[in-house]
């Protein structure tokens, strides 16, 4: 499986189009399941887990496919509206976490490290955009707002090499698990007809 990352580059392609100044990018419509699991899931432990892991993480890639838009018009617009921009970011990283300390380890032994993994990215990418977003609002001058708009960018590339599945494919036990929990197939771009 692979998540959207195409959807999540060229988010974040435009995103950073926009922080450059060359222009605003439409909000993109993201659409999800609404964590309904079907009966298989119910009887089997790796796919609900799936499914609420699945879950979870929906909450950042629904944000990042609803992110504010920078108004590149002055530093100062530039600056403000990248600010809620990343607060967005802080927020759908923290629902993210938060969903998946509700749904806990893997119920298959050994597949906690790459969750924990995934979890320690989490924290960084948002401690660092945090952090831009911080400096963003405290800049007094136009040589600090333009270095925090050109970390804002560069917190918005981590955002986007993030691998929301790497948990769920850690093992080829749940990455199996993965493809009967109906979640999942919203995180999951379809293969290419031949």
């Amino acid at each position: 499986m692979r998540p959207r990352s195409t959807v999540l580059a060229a988010l974040v392609t435009a995103l950073g189009l926009g922080l450059a100044g060359c222009g605003q990018q439409p909000a993109v419509q993201q659409t999800r399941s609404g964590g309904q699991a079907d009966t298989s899931s119910q009887t089997d432990p790796a796919a609900r887990w799936a499914d609420g892991y699945c879950s979870a993480v929906t909450h950042l890639v629904g944000t990042l496919a609803n992110l504010p838009t920078i108004d590149p018009s002055s530093p100062e617009q530039a600056s403000r509206t990248s600010s809620r921009l990343l607060s967005a970011v802080v927020d759908g990283i923290d629902q993210t976490v938060d969903g998946l300390d509700r749904v806990g380890p893997p119920p298959l032994p050994g597949d906690e490290k790459a969750r924990g993994d995934l979890l320690k990215q989490f924290a960084a990418v948002r401690s660092r955009a945090d952090t831009v977003r911080q400096r963003l609002d405290t800049a007094t001058d136009a040589a600090a707002t333009k270095t925090a708009l050109s970390d804002a960018r560069a917190t918005l590339d981590d955002v986007a090499a993030l691998d929301v599945l790497q948990g769920l494919n850690a093992t080829p036990e749940l990455s199996a698990a993965g493809k009967r929990a109906p979640d999942c197939q919203q995180l999951v771009v379809p293969p290419a007809p031949r």
